[in-house]
């Protein structure tokens, strides 16, 4: 053909100029993401995150005002999903950020305790037989227990199942499992043992049980894994698929995190995988445990000091392994620490530090309004606490 009808061909160099933009783009998205994966711990997003979540409660100067909150001396408190849960002698009440009451309940407890994960928050009476779970904002499960009944412990996951430990005739401990619909899923009777508390893993597959009993003479803590496959019936006691020995020392707390399933004694913290393997254990005996948390993201915060009183004391984050993975010492009274996600928070009297799992500073408000409890959240927010009035504080 002739003339338009034949097509002219690229030049070479252009060609060879658009592969090499091409290269050259597709190297520095590469070099990018590895840059992020690698340097993720050490970016931090939250502060968008926190923009987005809280900017309807944010004020002029970029942060929330304080509400008021009935409760007492006895009050203890937990957060869920931005709102805070508060549980006292004389009732049960959940606040939004804002101080807007969803639920009200007023009942008498004696040893009021409160948790909260996976959207949903628990108040229950230690010792006592009421318990009441909430959740979007309202009222989802309440628990009410007969006269020979007790309450020892509750607990709640990352997908919002219910485990209880009772007390009941017959037995030295009845462990019972509720979906995310509150509907009972398992139910552990044992008569061989005492159970003092239970923690379920994040995917819902097991239930680790904390047991005490005489083994050789001599007192014994043991951690014991059940999957949730079966129940026991009347009369008739499960077996574990694991069980561990965690020393001869009071189990003072027993959660299940990403990571496995901690066990907090009087002297020794330990560690344990999900097949219910000892993957380390921390000693502190010699001093004393102030306060702790054990909500971090795979690492536990112990305060610990070398006199009951006095505020010279240490802050140390212990990884899964058994390892003190930082320390922090410290030469004031410490009113609070609260841990969550990547972030720990410290409360003393007239100041507020957020560190990261590392015991790296992140944000340091001085002057905290005469608060008196710190709430750790997993986006960097902390809910601050004083006797009568709560408030959302942001990290700018």
């Amino acid at each position: 053909m002739e003339g338009g009808g034949r097509r002219k061909a690229k030049p070479k160099a252009l060609t060879v100029l658009g592969r090499f933009l091409a290269l050259l783009v597709t190297a520095v998205l590469v070099l990018g993401a590895v840059a992020l994966i690698l340097n993720y711990d050490k970016l931090n997003f939250d502060s968008i995150k926190r923009w987005f979540s809280y900017r309807n409660l944010t004020t002029d100067n970029g942060q929330a005002e304080s509400f008021p909150y009935e409760g007492d001396g006895t009050s203890v408190f937990a957060s869920v999903d931005g709102d805070l849960l508060v549980c006292s002698s004389t009732g049960i009440r959940l606040y939004s950020g804002s101080g807007q009451v969803y639920v009200s309940r007023t009942v008498a407890m004696e040893n009021p305790v409160a948790v909260a994960r996976g959207g949903v928050a628990v108040a229950y009476d230690a010792g006592g037989r009421m318990l009441l779970a909430c959740r979007d904002r309202e009222e989802a499960f309440s628990l009410e227990l007969g006269e020979d009944e007790e309450i020892l412990s509750a607990d709640v996951n990352d997908s919002g199942w219910l485990v209880t430990v009772t007390q009941q005739s017959g037995y030295k401990g009845v462990v019972t499992v509720y979906d995310s619909q509150f509907q009972p899923r398992m139910r552990v009777n044992l008569s061989s043992r005492f159970v003092m508390d239970a923690a379920l893993s994040p995917d819902s597959g097991s239930v680790a049980l904390l047991s005490v009993g005489v083994e050789e003479g001599a007192f014994a803590s043991r951690v014991e894994l059940y999957p949730l496959t079966g129940s026991g019936g009347e009369g008739e006691e499960v077996q574990p698929q694991a069980s561990c020995l965690v020393g001869s020392e009071v189990v003072l707390e027993l959660t299940w995190d990403s990571q496995g399933i901690w066990a907090l004694g009087e002297n020794t913290l330990f560690h344990l995988d999900d097949e219910g393997n000892l993957t380390g254990s921390y000693s502190y005996s010699g001093r004393y445990l102030k306060a702790f948390s054990l909500d971090g993201d795979g690492t536990a915060a112990l305060l610990l000091g070398k006199y009951r009183a006095g505020s010279s004391a240490e802050l140390v984050v212990v990884d899964s392994k058994g390892e003190a993975q930082a320390t922090l010492a410290l030469e004031e009274q410490v009113l609070s620490i609260s841990a969550a996600g990547r972030y720990v928070a410290l409360l003393t009297a007239d100041r507020l530090d957020i560190y990261d799992r590392d015991l790296d500073l992140y944000h340091t408000l001085d002057g905290t309004q005469s608060a008196r409890k710190v709430l750790q959240r997993v986006d960097g927010s902390v809910m601050l606490i004083d006797n009568s009035t709560a408030r959302i504080y942001l990290p700018q």
